[in-house]
């Protein structure tokens, strides 16, 4: 099973916004991140929002840091597997493409939707930012998600509703 962390933090370094703010923290930390990074600052805000969430920054007395020690930890938490069929399929996590065929595109869906915690619901940026983690057409596995009984969506609001547990 997929980290729910992990999956979240990947998907935070797939957005060019928190990259930026991140990445502001670290090479030019306690200067003004709307001025590093280019932002508006209710951008840089929220970006810094969404860091914070996924553990990869934290306020402290003096202003914000980035926290590089999430990396070491997220590490740790992955235990070395025998071979995966899941393999064929992706490439240092990463989905190299969205499987035509309908059999092995619902194993992936399968694979995917564990990222998804039964009887939590998601507004639909999370759920694109847990996607963007494994491909860049998140709005294409969302669908596909849903189309399958995997995810269950109203008024942009999703539910896992299907796969393996």
């Amino acid at each position: 099973m997929i980290d729910k962390h992990i999956s979240r933090v990947l998907g935070l370094l797939g957005q060019d916004d928190t990259l930026r703010v991140l990445a502001g923290l670290v090479l030019r930390p306690g200067e003004p991140l709307d001025k590093v990074t280019g932002l508006t600052p209710e951008a840089a805000a929220k970006a810094l929002d969404r860091l914070a969430r996924g553990g990869l920054a934290v306020r402290e007395e003096d202003g914000w840091r980035a926290r590089p020690e999430t990396f070491r930890d997220l590490l740790r938490t992955v235990p070395s597997t025998p071979a995966d069929p899941m393999d064929a399929f992706l490439v240092d996590g990463r989905l190299v493409s969205i499987p035509v065929k309908r059999a092995k595109r619902l194993m992936v869906l399968d694979y995917i939707a564990q990222v998804f915690e039964v009887g939590v619901r998601y507004q639909e940026k999370e759920v694109d930012v847990a996607l963007r983690a494994f491909h860049d057409d998140h709005a294409a596995l969302r669908r596909y998600l849903v189309d399958e009984g995997f995810l269950t969506r109203e008024a942009n609001v999703y539910w896992r509703s299907g796969g393996s547990v």
